[in-house]
């Protein structure tokens, strides 16, 4: 029954969420922030008594962990030393604490035991109002805090909450040091600062895009930011959408998603995290140059289903565009940034030797890249996007071998990437359909086309594989607007 608004405050990473619950007369202003610095999760609430008469009343957080994603083995306790309720298993520690005004401390509490022997968790504990104040459980756990607020007829009063992570005890008891003694609005107020300073870069230029227009680009990046973790790593995206039908979640680092992120933040005048990116692919890429399907946010392999081999013979499960598009992208934030001392440690892993394994990975008759799996992870075969991932890719690794000196090389590289050119449109156009395919089959007599209409061939226009005036391109982006537009009050493409 609670009507909730959910939005960020303007140009940062600090929310402003509003909840009214007509029944119980009571509405929530709750401002959270994940602090820049420390590791811990802060939360301010203003609690609104709409009610004509004062009232104690009664907010409760809960705590259901699966630490390193499962329930087994995992502890919760109250922690008198900091008076705090702490969740912990191996190195993984979380470290939940709560103030009123000056008063800071836990003094309403349960920990218990939940999805086991038909135990739901401590948040029943807390429907009379009433915590029991259990101290400690293991196995399968939970916890829940109770704050009490005297709040007066038709007003309000506040309450501070927060969540330290560590890798261990000694880490999380620090921070919780650090918000008793900066304070939780402080942190707040540090963290809403930081995030409009980093959010308002390029945005003091010159633009006729309206106000609106502003807001949302700013919001936009700044969104995108907390995909990124410190050390490089450009999840997907952290949801669980899938989990229950595929058992998996997106919290991957897909090397193609890292590189379109990464350009689109270096076009907005964002250098750190790019670069951060870089520094991850260059640490997982492969000996022989080419990055694999996706990585856990930690560098490890992520789980896959591409096959090793096909047709009873090894094939690599890679995705050929994500390879390119990484050196791609960094010839990009070089262009951007002019950044020599940043861009030498990435030279030899992820220039040469991705650029010898795209120049080396081809169909010797046509020069087009060998089969890989499509953008799509549905089919595999020789993709326009991928074509033009891998032109873009050699062409990089040539401009990027000039510029460090190895003129013999970057010749290499050119000539790969234009006699792959030669192989797209004598191979992948389609004279009766006058456009690009998006997709070519090896049979043993040659190349099967796939005239199935796709977005994907966008690639040759963003990557500028082509000249806006090639003719063949202009005949294909024009059918791919006309046959894909979504002709909508909101338009787009399908």
């Amino acid at each position: 029954d609670w009507a909730p608004d959910l939005r960020y405050a303007a140009r940062t990473l600090v929310t402003d969420v509003k909840a009214r619950h007509a029944g119980l007369a009571v509405s929530l202003e709750c401002v959270d922030a994940v602090d820049f610095f420390e590791n811990v999760l802060v939360r301010h609430v203003v609690v609104h008594n709409e009610a004509a008469r004062a009232r104690d009343i009664r907010v409760f957080f809960h705590h259901d962990f699966h630490i390193s994603g499962t329930e087994v083995g995992d502890t919760a306790f109250y922690d008198p030393e900091t008076q705090a309720i702490v969740h912990y298993k191996d190195d993984r520690y979380f470290l939940m604490n709560c103030a009123v005004g000056h008063q800071v401390g836990v003094t309403q509490y349960a920990c218990g035991n939940k999805e086991v022997d038909g135990k739901e968790g401590t948040w029943r504990d807390a429907e009379d109002g009433v915590l029991q104040g259990n101290p400690i459980a293991q196995g399968s756990v939970d916890s829940t805090i109770g704050v009490t607020l005297q709040v007066p007829a038709q007003g309000s009063a506040e309450l501070s909450y927060w969540m330290a992570a560590g890798t261990n005890y000694r880490a999380v008891a620090t921070i919780d040091q650090v918000m008793r003694a900066k304070t939780p609005d402080r942190l707040l107020r540090r963290t809403h600062n930081y995030w409009g300073l980093w959010g308002s870069r390029g945005l003091g230029v010159d633009t006729d895009l309206s106000a609106r227009a502003l807001e949302r680009y700013a919001q936009s990046l700044l969104i995108i930011r907390t995909q990124i973790d410190r050390n490089g790593a450009v999840l997907a995206a952290n949801d669980t959408d899938i989990t229950a039908a595929a058992r998996d979640t997106y919290s991957y680092v897909w090397p193609r998603d890292g590189a379109l992120v990464s350009v689109a933040l270096i076009r907005a005048g964002h250098a750190q995290a790019p670069e951060n990116f870089f520094g991850f692919c260059s640490r997982v890429i492969s000996s022989k140059g080419f990055l694999r399907h996706k990585f856990n946010p930690d560098g490890t392999l992520a789980s896959t289903w591409q096959s090793y081999i096909r047709d009873g013979k090894p094939v690599l499960p890679i995705q050929e565009d994500e390879t390119a598009l990484v050196v791609w992208a960094l010839w990009q934030n070089f262009l951007k940034f002019k950044n020599v001392e940043g861009t030498a440690p990435f030279y030899r892993s992820l220039v040469t030797r991705p650029g010898d394994f795209m120049l080396a990975y081809v169909d010797q008759n046509t020069g087009l890249p060998q089969p890989s799996f499509d953008l799509w992870e549905e089919r595999r075969g020789v993709h326009a996007f991928t074509v033009a991932a891998v032109i873009a890719g050699l062409r990089a690794a040539a401009e990027l071998s000039d510029a460090f000196g190895e003129g013999e090389r970057a010749a290499r590289y050119r000539a790969g990437a234009e006699r792959m050119l030669d192989g797209f449109r004598n191979v992948m156009w389609n004279d009766r359909e006058q456009r690009f395919a998006r997709m070519a089959s090896v049979t043993p007599s040659g190349y099967t086309l796939d005239m199935t209409m796709d977005s994907s061939l966008f690639g040759l226009v963003e990557l500028d594989v082509l000249p806006p005036d090639d003719a063949q391109l202009q005949a294909t982006v024009q059918q791919i607007a006309e046959r894909l537009r979504v002709h909508t009050d909101i338009g787009g493409m399908a």
